[in-house]
């Protein structure tokens, strides 16, 4: 009689020879405990604390916190010098013109506050964290600090200027032209000077116009630029030309003054002015005799974040990477140099050594402005909106701020991004 061959049948229905598997729980082959929760806390992380030399708590003991150093750190004291250089290695030999060797001890590996291992001391310019992007650190105290192409450089000052037709201007030249000589004419021939005081009463009015725009130009475009309404940034549509005020924070490249080493700014500028005498030496090309001229100045701006403060949105101000920007702020002087007063300050003078400037007997005058986080700004320029990003960018054509026909003035323009804020930069800074 044969024996039956045993079956059963799978989860899918199946009838299949044999019996089914007996699954056995597999035991764990590394014990485990349960792990409490450090929360970031190095003394309380074990052998990463041992690692680093810190006090290690015991969560299980729950005594005082204790220092393990590591296992192999007590033996390669000893040990070092056999292992590296072998046994019939001694110690090495002194040069005849140089000192013995020291050898630099490694010790404890630096812990950052955020946790990041670095390769230097905290604040150090080698290490990982005092590295900023876009940016190289200065050699010194006061070195010049060299940024990117993501930093924009404004190497001359804000364009602004009068903006009257030149079909207008070429016919006031025409008819001046022709009032001049008929008026000389009937001078000549009829005795009579009906024609030149007409002209001259044209010419003089005219010309009192100019002057007038030429002293208040600018103070006409300030008034203009402040008088501006403020935008809601929720409600601006794309390509609208808005201003906003509200709050600025840095970007992913923050600034920071060249004399006075104010640290988180989105706008920073730096000008030595000196003056010239009857015999003095001139700062520029075009520097006149009697007047200051600017010898060195540096100015840098890069993308900040302004809040909108009607809407409370945040946009991103492009100002970086060349773009053209207007900055209306007004500097502070910072050192004054005078007949009475020629002694240098040691911060002065290292200033001037990392820029290569001398510092003879010259009248000058070191002025300073910024723009720091948290302060409050006015922006001008075109509405962005890309893949949900609000951005501000500088318009393409140059704004134009028209006839102000109650305070006589002609129409001015300002080109690329304004950029303003208060004179008194301390005043209304918000912590961020």
């Amino acid at each position: 009689m044969g024996t039956r061959i045993p079956s059963h049948q799978l989860s899918n229905g199946l009838y299949v020879s044999g019996r089914p598997d007996q699954h056995k729980e597999r035991q764990p082959t590394i014990g485990s405990r349960a792990v409490p929760y450090t929360g970031g806390d190095v003394k309380k992380s074990g052998e990463l604390g041992k690692m680093f030399d810190i006090a290690v708590v015991d969560p299980s003991a729950g005594g005082p916190p204790t220092l393990k150093p590591s296992r192999h750190s007590s033996s390669s004291q000893h040990t070092s010098g056999s292992v590296r250089s072998g046994p019939n290695s001694g110690q090495l030999p002194k040069l005849s013109n140089s000192g013995p060797i020291h050898k630099k001890s490694s010790g404890p590996m630096p812990l950052q506050p955020t946790g990041l291992i670095t390769s230097g001391p905290l604040g150090s310019s080698g290490s990982i964290g005092g590295r900023r992007s876009g940016q190289l650190e200065p050699s010194g105290s006061m070195g010049k600090a060299v940024y990117g192409s993501s930093v924009t450089s404004l190497n001359e000052e804000a364009k602004f200027g009068f903006k009257v037709s030149k079909a207008v201007m070429w016919v006031f030249l025409v008819v001046v032209a022709m009032g001049l000589l008929v008026g000389a004419f009937l001078m000549v021939a009829v005795k009579k000077a009906v024609i030149l005081v007409a002209v001259a009463g044209i010419l003089v009015p005219v010309i009192m116009l100019v002057l007038w725009n030429y002293a208040w130009g600018k103070r006409g475009l300030l008034g203009f630029l402040k008088r501006y309404p403020d935008a809601e940034l929720r409600g601006a549509i794309d390509g609208q030309y808005v201003k906003v005020t509200g709050v600025v924070t840095c970007g992913s490249i923050p600034l920071e003054s060249s004399y006075q080493r104010i640290p988180r700014c989105v706008y920073m500028s730096t000008e030595l002015y000196e003056y010239r005498g009857w015999c003095g030496k001139s700062a520029n090309p075009k520097h006149r005799f009697f007047s200051w001229g600017s010898r060195h100045s540096e100015k840098h701006v890069a993308d900040f974040y302004i809040s909108d403060f009607q809407s409370g949105l945040r946009a991103m101000v492009k100002a970086g990477y060349g773009a053209k920007v207007a900055a209306f702020v007004k500097p502070a002087t910072v050192v004054n140099v005078t007949k009475e007063k020629r002694e240098l300050s040691p911060s002065f003078l290292r200033w001037l050594a990392d820029r290569n400037l001398s510092s003879d007997d010259r009248i000058m005058r070191l002025k300073e402005g910024y723009i720091k986080e948290g302060s409050t700004v006015s922006v001008m320029g075109v509405v962005r909106r890309h893949d949900n990003v609000l951005m501000i960018i500088p318009p393409a054509e140059p704004v134009s701020t028209g006839c102000q026909w109650a305070r006589c003035l002609l129409p001015s323009y300002v080109e690329g991004l304004v950029l303003m804020c208060d004179d008194n930069q301390n005043a209304d800074v918000v912590p961020v």
